[in-house]
């Protein structure tokens, strides 16, 4: 952007009136007032209308950038100078604040709150202040550049930097942990963990590096690894709660549930006790008991752990919105008031506002208060929407790319290179299509494991897709693999799950996004199952959107987003039909609610697994289940929820527009 850069020649060489002068000329041509251009050029004519000392107009500017984009750290960094100016240490506290919670690289904003907490006695908050600002100070200039960036949100200039840096500082330590962590912020979590293990093997000691890998493992899912890990951190900390909590986190994840529980209900009795500061870090923890709880089925344990969560911290939006995923809790009228307040707020994070507008969406829902319900689902869909990087256009790119790519002609070619395990089954689909009834049905047989989202197939395929300009990346690759790769990757993927099952001669893998790579998953594994779980459009795209999901569910926030991709989703289903016909068993949700044992026994047929009773009775299965539908899977098949959607029929025309075309 030339005009930016001139601007901010004009600026560091005093040419204030220009910069004035030109900032408003280039705002006046700007049409798109919401764009990045816009709010660089706000924030450099607030810039210059401080150092001018017209602190009111500077004001003035700076809540337009905030009105647009909330987690605008230099935006509340600036704001703070000119209240502190203006001799308000309360507003110029809070921003400071704000500036170093959104961006923690702005070494400035920690200088200012330092000697505002030394001067009211805040002996603890000083010494964090302090300590970011030593470690800050300790950074290569470059690395807090591209840190400074990471944390604006301009991903690929902080990924540049830093990666021109390491050319000429291969080894530096701070420099691979900053590049995985952009990895992480992209979403290439296989980059991330490649990172993060040179880094292990630089230096086995690193506990920093060792921390990063184990979250790395724990989002990709490889819970044995992250649990090794963990117990090296205990063995150099054994009373840390984070290497605890990370363990706790690893045990559930590899299945060891009870075990979790215990640890986190030790960290829980030592923060009551007060042998532990009672800070949002405990709240944080009993929400994840309380998720602990809702996998073995414990729902009276995990209300009661999410209630200690926001008690402990008023306005933790996880804890209310775990309180509403729970799918059967009711609010009170008090919960209710306590979260409408939350979301006014200013001192709340987007993120919290997120999580309370999401409950507050099923709280109005149950007392049948569809405008208000809607109106917070909107809201909290919007806000998340923006923390995204989610692109429609990309993903149908993918589509495409997949269609044009898995050709029968390929299929002919790759066909029996793969291996030949008949263990697997994939339960694919859109989140929020019925996929968790069809995984609990199964697993209800003497000879199906039931698992969960497994990683493994995804990280293939972002492995696949790693490469340079000069090469073909995946899809477009697979003609040029070696050929007894394909046979190794199926190997690996049967090993890696290992640590899932329970002794099974079956097992499922549920991962709902494995859709996009069912050739994939037929070249590799040719006796593999495929089951696509499906559901009406409206009522799945309207689930997803009311849905908060952890993360990688990114085009759930819009209804426009969520209805692209569900039809990019069925054009690709039926181009595998096409390449793997009668491969492939699609199974209606609505089939199943309406005709329940003849869809069970067709289901079972398909898998070649004799009809047991236990599988009609699945609601009686006592697994550990982590999806959002972990207590409506325990219960017997209801109607209800079929035609729940039309509740909000007035406020989805864009929605409806879209599957009527």
């Amino acid at each position: 952007m030339d005009e930016i850069r001139l601007l901010q020649t004009s600026l560091q060489q005093g040419e204030f009136n220009k910069v004035e002068k030109e900032a408003f000329a280039l705002l006046d041509k700007t049409v798109d007032m919401e764009c990045e251009l816009h709010i660089e050029i706000l924030y450099l004519l607030a810039v210059c209308l401080r150092l001018q000392k017209k602190h009111n107009d500077a004001i003035e500017y700076l809540n337009k950038i905030l009105a647009i984009q909330n987690q605008h750290g230099r935006a509340h960094q600036e704001l703070a100078y000119n209240y502190q100016a203006a001799n308000n240490e309360k507003q110029a506290a809070f921003h400071f604040y704000q500036a170093t919670q959104i961006n923690p690289a702005l070494v400035s904003a920690w200088q200012g709150l330092l000697p505002i907490y030394k001067k009211q006695n805040q002996s603890e908050a000083a010494t964090i202040c302090k300590q970011h600002i030593t470690r800050l100070m300790s950074l290569p200039k470059p690395v807090l550049g591209a840190t400074d960036l990471l944390n604006e949100g301009k991903i690929k200039a902080a990924d540049h930097l830093c990666r021109n840096y390491l050319q000429q500082n291969k080894h530096c330590m701070h420099g691979l942990l900053l590049l995985a962590e952009i990895a992480q912020a992209l979403k290439a979590f296989t980059e991330a963990e490649f990172i993060l293990e040179t880094c292990v093997e630089l230096d086995p000691k690193h506990l920093e590096a060792k921390y990063q890998l184990f979250t790395v493992y724990n989002k990709l899912g490889k819970f044995a690894q992250a649990l090794e890990l963990a117990e090296y951190l205990l063995s150099t900390n054994p009373c840390n709660p984070q290497y605890l909590v990370a363990k706790a986190t690893s045990l559930v994840g590899i299945g060891s549930v009870e075990l979790g529980i215990q640890i986190y209900e030790s960290l829980c009795k030592k923060a009551k006790e007060g042998k532990q500061d009672r800070t949002t870090i405990f709240a944080n923890i009993y929400v994840l008991l309380g998720h602990a709880y809702k996998t073995v089925g414990n729902i009276q344990a995990s209300v009661k752990a999410y209630q200690e969560a926001y008690h402990l911290s008023p306005f933790y939006g996880d804890a209310f919105w775990s309180l509403a995923n729970t799918k059967t809790y009711l609010f009170s009228e008090d919960e209710i008031a306590l979260m409408l307040e939350g979301v006014m707020l200013d001192n709340v994070s987007i993120s919290d506002k997120v999580h309370l507008h999401f409950a507050l969406g099923k709280a109005f829902e149950d007392t049948k208060a569809f405008s208000h319900s809607f109106d917070h689902y909107k809201k909290g869909n919007a806000l998340q929407r923006s923390r995204t990087s989610y692109s429609s256009d990309k993903h149908t790119a993918f589509t495409d790319n997949q269609i044009s790519s898995f050709t029968p002609k390929l299929k002919a070619q790759l066909q029996g290179l793969g291996y030949k395990d008949t263990a697997p089954i994939f339960i694919v689909g859109l989140p929020r299509a019925g996929s968790t009834l069809l995984e609990q049905i199964l697993a209800s047989h003497t000879l199906v494991d039931g698992t969960m989202e497994l990683h493994e197939i995804m990280g293939l395929a972002s492995k696949l897709s790693m490469g340079n300009s000069q090469q073909a990346i995946y899809p477009h690759n697979l003609t040029q693999l070696p050929q007894e790769y394909f046979k190794s990757f199926g190997e690996k993927f049967i090993k890696d799950t290992q640590v899932y099952r329970q002794g099974g001669a079956y097992f499922i893998d549920k991962m709902p996004n494995n859709y996009m790579h069912v050739g994939l998953i037929k070249l590799i594994l040719p006796n593999a199952k495929i089951i696509d779980a499906r559901r009406d459009p409206m009522a799945c795209c309207f689930s997803g959107f009311k849905q908060l999901f952890g993360e990688g569910q990114e085009f759930t926030y819009s209804l426009n987003d969520i209805a692209i991709y569900y039809k990019n989703y069925l054009r690709l289903m039926d181009h595998w039909q096409t390449v793997f016909p009668g491969e492939i068993l699609l199974v209606e949700h609505e089939n199943m609610v309406s005709n329940t044992e003849a869809e069970i026994r067709r289901m079972l047929e398909y898998c070649g697994l004799p009809f047991e009773q236990a599988c009609l009775d699945f609601h009686q299965n006592k697994r550990a289940v982590k999806t959002p539908s972990a207590q409506q899977v325990r219960q017997p098949i209801y109607t209800s929820g079929l035609k729940q959607w039309e509740h909000y029929a007035p406020y989805l025309d864009e929605l409806k527009a879209m599957f009527s075309a």
